[in-house]
């Protein structure tokens, strides 16, 4: 049996430290809605998403020195634009046109979609449990991020759910097709693709700023060193060790770190509603991280 550079879950399911480190990527991806506000030059969505992926891509590159081989080359630009480049114009699109809580709430389908892609695409028949942590997760991320004022946007709403749909399809085919490689070198093709991806539409169909101000570099560089390079590695590494639900559950934490960072920078209230929500953001992942350790145990024992 050829060995993965991406090992798989050990038989008692996540390990902390994996779910540490996993959920630290969505955490940092919080800060997109706040950067995006604040820092980024206005109306430009597709632009932000390769400034975002494309120099990380590259610098990653370089250092782990590692092309593609064989069928990876189209495998590794699936998955990048599915994780990266499609899901990255979405994410900006969305983030421009709607308030932060909005587009979070809508974002926060992806766990479920991904417990229906994995209990297709491999088999991993779902738990009542992964079901609660799925949509308890949309009750609390709504409880945490909507009020009375919410301004819906059309675009921006079909954009955050076309975005949810193609990460939660990219993070089953990762996990699926176990590239063999280490995280670093995944991530790199992934940032590499999306943003070659990116980059033709971005030219055609945005005008380019004509200046660029201290906050607009100071907000990309936050977004690609730490928010793509870093960030997605650390995800990647999660998607090859933990199984799809698991991982995904994590990503509700992205709506929970973009409230307390509203709190914590802009200055935003935080009712006792949103307080809740919080709380049930938090318990729907520990129950994600609870559902998916049982069918693990299961498998390698049958192994």
């Amino acid at each position: 049996m050829k060995a993965n550079a991406i090992s798989t879950t050990g038989a008692a399911g996540p390990s902390l430290r994996d779910i540490l480190m996993t959920g630290l990527a969505p955490a940092i991806w919080g800060s997109t809605y706040l950067v995006t506000s604040q820092w980024l030059p206005p109306g430009q969505p597709l632009l932000s998403g390769v400034i975002r992926a494309l120099p990380a891509g590259l610098a990653m590159l370089a250092f782990g020195r590692q092309l593609p081989q064989g069928g990876w080359w189209w495998r590794a630009a699936v998955l990048g634009v599915l994780n990266i480049g499609f899901f990255q114009a979405m994410l900006f699109i969305a983030a421009y046109r709607l308030p932060g809580g909005v587009a979070a709430t809508v974002g926060a389908i992806q766990p479920l979609i991904v417990v229906v892609l994995a209990w297709a695409c491999l088999s991993a028949r779902p738990r009542p449990a992964a079901w609660m942590a799925g949509a308890g997760g949309l009750l609390g991320v709504a409880l945490l991020v909507l009020g009375p004022a919410a301004r819906l946007d059309a675009v921006g709403v079909a954009a955050a759910a076309a975005g949810a749909v193609s990460m939660a399809v990219g993070t089953v085919l990762t996990r699926h097709w176990q590239p063999p490689v280490s995280p670093l070198v995944l991530t790199a093709w992934q940032l590499c693709a999306g943003g070659l991806f990116l980059l033709p539409f971005a030219l055609v169909l945005e005008p380019l700023p004509g200046t660029f101000t201290l906050a607009n570099w100071l907000g990309y560089a936050w977004l690609s060193i730490v928010g793509a390079g870093f960030s997605y590695a650390l995800w990647f590494r999660g998607v090859g060790r933990m199984p799809s639900s698991a991982v995904a559950a994590l990503g509700l934490l992205s709506p929970v770190s973009a409230t307390v960072l509203g709190f914590l920078v802009l200055g935003q209230a935080l009712t006792a509603v949103q307080a809740a929500g919080a709380l049930l953001v938090l318990g729907s992942v520990w129950l994600g991280q609870r559902a998916a350790a049982p069918a693990t145990v299961a498998r390698t024992q049958a192994a």
